[in-house]
């Protein structure tokens, strides 16, 4: 029962958390491209960092999303950047708009769902055969003999 519910979770997540991340990362593909700088530093998978660039004359700091990349950079790193002219206040790194870390972490969580749910079935399924086949201790068969598959 708790290897499902892992399944559950896991299957949860990819396709309500990490599948929609990646497609918004994927949604800057055609965005405005420019060059920015690494404006906070933070985990920035789960979208802590933010990005100092200028849009149309203006200087912007704008968040990544959750599933951006750039992490392990210091403050100060430039980096490019595409964000959509109607809102700049949302940056995506130029290296993520193919999905990014969200893309992985969706395959990694799908994977782990569909493992665990795997096991969840076939598990109780080989324990009930292992249990059919192993006699039981201390009963014996009506002609003396232990009871099992073979001497019922």
């Amino acid at each position: 029962m708790l290897m499902l519910g892992i399944a559950l979770l896991s299957g949860a997540l990819s396709v309500l958390v990490m599948l929609p991340a990646a497609q918004h990362l994927r949604s800057f593909q055609d965005g405005e491209q420019t060059s920015a700088t690494l404006h906070t530093e933070g985990s920035c998978m789960i979208g802590q960092c933010k990005v100092e660039f200028r849009a149309e004359g203006n200087t912007v700091v704008a968040d990544l999303p959750v599933g951006s990349g750039g992490g392990k950079s210091s403050v100060g790193a430039r980096m490019t950047v595409r964000y959509h002219a109607d809102d700049p206040w949302v940056a995506v790194r130029d290296e993520d708009t193919g999905g990014g870390g969200a893309a992985v972490l969706t395959v990694i969580s799908g994977g782990t769902a569909l493992l665990f749910l795997v096991t969840s079935v076939v598990a109780p399924v080989y324990a009930s055969r292992q249990r059919r086949a192993d006699p039981v201790a201390g009963v014996t068969s009506p002609e003396g003999g232990p009871a099992g598959p073979a001497n019922p």
